[in-house]
C-alpha cells in the first residue's frame, strides 16, 4: 500500500479566499500522476468524510498537463473567526498523509 508521498512531490492545503480551502497534489512524474488518478483515492467522498461537508459541494479537478490534482471545499469556519484553528489552512492536509492508498 502506498501513501500520497509515493505519488506526490508536493502536498499542500491553503486558503482560496476566506470561505474556501484548497488542496494541491503535485505528482513526481506522468507515471505517478496516472497511477494516483487511476486509484480514485482523491474523490469528493474522502474529503466530505474527513472535513464533515457535503460531497456535492466539493470540487475535484485533475490537471494532466500540470501533473496535479486540485480539491476545493468550503472552510469549516470563516478564516479569522474566533473558532478558526488554522487561519492560513496550511495544516489541513495532515490527515491525508498517513492514509494508505490501494493500487488501481
Amino acid at each position: 500500500m502506498a501513501t500520497l508521498l509515493d505519488y506526490c512531490s508536493l502536498v499542500r492545503s491553503k486558503n482560496a479566499g476566506p470561505f474556501t480551502l484548497t488542496f494541491d497534489f503535485m505528482c513526481h512524474d506522468q507515471a505517478a500522476y496516472d497511477a494516483l488518478v487511476a486509484t480514485g483515492f482523491l474523490d469528493a467522498d474522502l474529503f466530505a468524510t474527513l472535513y464533515d461537508t457535503d460531497p456535492e459541494k466539493i470540487l475535484v479537478v485533475n490537471h494532466p498537463l500540470a501533473l496535479a490534482v486540485k480539491v476545493s471545499l468550503s472552510r469549516p469556519t470563516v478564516q479569522g473567526d474566533l473558532h478558526d484553528t488554522d487561519c492560513y489552512a496550511g495544516q489541513q492536509y495532515a490527515p491525508l498523509m498517513d492514509m494508505k492508498i490501494a493500487p488501481a
